[in-house]
């Protein structure tokens, strides 16, 4: 949300300045009118299936992306409202192919090649938005429509959930091991204050009753790529997952047949029309969205990669399996090393009967810990180390020094 932006940024203006808030499904008519009631200007920024998981649900990704956009633009006609910037993406052109300083003249890419739901379903909404523009009002007292759609490149800055977050928590993991494209691979992002600001703008550049401009507005029917004007190289440390693995951390294969390819775009056209400057650079941005994830860290639960998860969960599975259960199939194997090392089964019960008492006092203690240093936490600091004993305990135990340094 643009008021998450950044403490003290436009962000945080547009946030005071917000009174009402409207709960609703886009994909439903009802409640787009709820929403667009007594407004005159609607800022289209509801989409789904960007990325991660969310990209295998077609269908919902068309009720939102299309059927959606197709409802505020029914609202817009009925109720008169008279602009409508529409949130758009750069897939409407790009594909996988290079794209070296793009602009506006380049045609969209063809609807049949997209290789996700995601980008196919942007660009016919961004079209449907682009070509509404000007259509006159249901009450027909002069009133038109006008329509701009803003192009931002990838997003960033505190409170953005999408890019960094799933970085972050691969790399938390263990999991950053695989390499997407070369490394010389460019892209361009936008902070999300430039971003607002360009909302702001394409709002204003819509206006058809300034004093001393004549004909439509200069953004009617206009679409702009919006970025932070400096180039940046791709992260290619990604790890790849199959499609069948949903999970919201990996990059599924949709992303990586974009992700490894240099495609930026030029804002020239949005400087001109609109007076587009990004108001915060890309240092300052990436300052602050550093700080915002610090932050978000020291409060969050840590813990170690899911490579000491494997090895501690799966030892103790394996230890039970060989003092409890009958030795069958890859238990035969797994029992003779427990002999070799343990030297009786009574040994290897006793082992494990050990590790899981050391296990309940470990996560007794840090659940007790956790209610001086972390209390927000302290469920899932207990259960975490109940799981993996030391292993867990560690981190919280180096988050007490730092809370009492």
């Amino acid at each position: 949300m643009p008021g998450e932006a950044a403490d003290g940024g436009l962000g945080d203006a547009l946030d005071v300045a917000t009174e009402d808030f409207a709960d609703g499904d886009v994909s439903k008519k009802v409640d787009v009118q709820k929403a667009l009631k007594g407004v005159n200007c609607v800022f289209h920024l509801a989409s789904y299936g960007m990325s991660g998981k969310e990209m295998l649900q077609a269908g919902r990704v068309d009720a939102v992306n299309l059927n959606g956009t197709c409802n505020i633009l029914d609202v817009c006609h009925e109720y008169g409202i008279k602009r409508l910037v529409y949130v758009s993406t750069y897939n409407v052109v790009f594909g996988g192919k290079e794209i070296i300083n793009g602009n506006e003249s380049l045609p969209y890419f063809p609807i049949d090649e997209h290789v996700d739901p995601y980008g196919r379903s942007k660009s016919i909404a961004e079209q449907l938005v682009l070509k509404s523009n000007g259509r006159a009002a249901k009450k027909k007292d002069g009133t038109r429509l006008y329509t701009c759609a803003i192009r931002p490149a990838a997003i960033y800055g505190p409170g953005e959930e999408r890019h960094l977050p799933r970085i972050i928590s691969l790399a938390k993991m263990g999991l950053c091991t695989f390499k997407i494209g070369k490394a010389n691979v460019k892209t361009d992002w936008v902070y999300i204050d430039n971003l607002v600001l360009a909302f702001l703008l394409a709002s204003m550049g819509l206006l058809d009753d300034i004093p001393g401009t004549e004909g439509k507005p200069v953004a009617a029917g206009q679409s702009y790529f919006i970025s932070d004007d400096d180039l940046i190289l791709l992260p290619h440390v990604i790890p790849i997952s199959k499609p069948l693995v949903a999970s919201s951390t990996f990059i599924l294969p949709a992303e990586v047949y974009k992700v490894g390819v240099t495609h930026y775009f030029s804002f020239l056209k949005a400087k001109q029309e609109l007076g587009y400057i990004p108001i915060v650079s890309p240092r300052e941005g990436m300052s602050r969205t550093i700080l915002y994830w610090k932050d978000k860290r020291s409060k969050d639960l840590e813990g170690p990669t899911i490579f000491t998860w494997i090895l501690v969960v799966g030892g103790m599975v394996a230890n039970f399996c060989v003092a409890f259960l009958p030795c069958y199939g890859p238990l035969a194997w797994l029992k003779s090393i427990s002999l070799f090392i343990f030297r009786s089964v009574s040994t290897v019960r006793l082992v494990f009967i050990l590790a899981v008492a050391a296990h309940v006092g470990e996560a007794v203690y840090a659940w007790s810990l956790s209610k001086r240093v972390d209390p927000a936490n302290s469920g899932g600091w207990f259960w975490q180390t109940f799981c993996l004993g030391i292993f867990s305990l560690r981190f919280l135990l180096k988050r007490a020094r730092r809370n009492s340094s």
